[in-house]
């Protein structure tokens, strides 16, 4: 397939803001396999000429990159109306739907307007099924959230993000990000100045690569379900069931 709707990244290893005394380029290590790369979706939720929402995904998939994933961050521009004719068989929604399934982990980040994530965020996520053709594009991914506000520090964008990630049966990290005036914390350049903000949109970036990697051997299994190996008729193998195993040996 071929991908249009990937956001090429500028100046991917320009860091100025960055004190790479203090952050490992491998800050996962000992947590478990890192080949291949992480992969990392990012989303954004604005479309305007200076989207603070994408500036602050791009930062983060600058130090993804120096952390040593793969990113790829979506543009949104051309998606249809969920529920509309032919919505499905929509490029730009079989694209987005492409790299979730090609995910381990995702950035979601949001303007807060009128207290909610932008109507843009929620179109991306309404445009991620539960399942699909049988496979759960979603499941067991580790997801990072952020927001952006034009006015004083707010955590509403952040909390609905959570919401809809634990509903999208995500691995929602602990860590999270909000850019309060984030008019004032980007240059002519759209490059974030050195801030609080900046050092706290690190720590969550951080976050996000261990936790990707400290969960990717079991991501499988902790997605487990009784219920849907009862829905798909797959009984449990006492050889193979760990819990069985366990309690065995007791």
């Amino acid at each position: 397939m071929t991908f249009a709707r990937l956001r090429s990244l500028p100046d991917p290893d320009y860091l100025p803001a960055l004190d790479k005394a203090y952050l490992s380029a491998d800050p996962a290590s000992g947590l478990g396999p890192h080949d291949p790369p992480p992969r990392i979706l990012l989303l954004y939720g604005s479309l305007r000429e200076r989207s603070y929402s994408r500036f602050c995904v791009e930062e983060a998939a600058r130090l993804l990159q120096w952390m040593g994933c793969e990113t790829r961050i979506f543009d949104p521009s051309d998606l249809p109306l969920p529920g509309s004719p032919g919505d499905d068989d929509h490029p730009a929604v079989r694209e987005l739907r492409e790299h979730a399934l090609w995910s381990e982990g995702m950035v979601w980040c949001s303007p807060e307007r009128h207290g909610q994530v932008s109507g843009l965020m929620k179109l991306q996520i309404d445009h991620l099924p539960l399942s699909l053709g049988g496979v759960r594009p979603n499941q067991g991914r580790t997801l990072a959230v952020m927001q952006v506000s034009g006015g004083s520090q707010s955590f509403n964008a952040v909390n609905t993000l959570r919401l809809l990630g634990r509903w999208m049966r995500m691995i929602t990290i602990p860590n999270q990000s909000s850019v309060a005036k984030a008019f004032q914390e980007f240059d002519d350049a759209g490059r974030m100045r050195p801030s609080a903000y900046y050092e706290r949109i690190v720590d969550v970036m951080e976050e996000l690569v261990r936790f990707t990697i400290l969960t990717r051997p079991h991501a499988a299994r902790l997605v487990d379900r009784y219920s849907e190996r009862k829905a798909a008729g797959i009984p449990l193998d006492a050889a193979t069931d760990l819990s069985s195993i366990a309690i065995a040996a007791q």
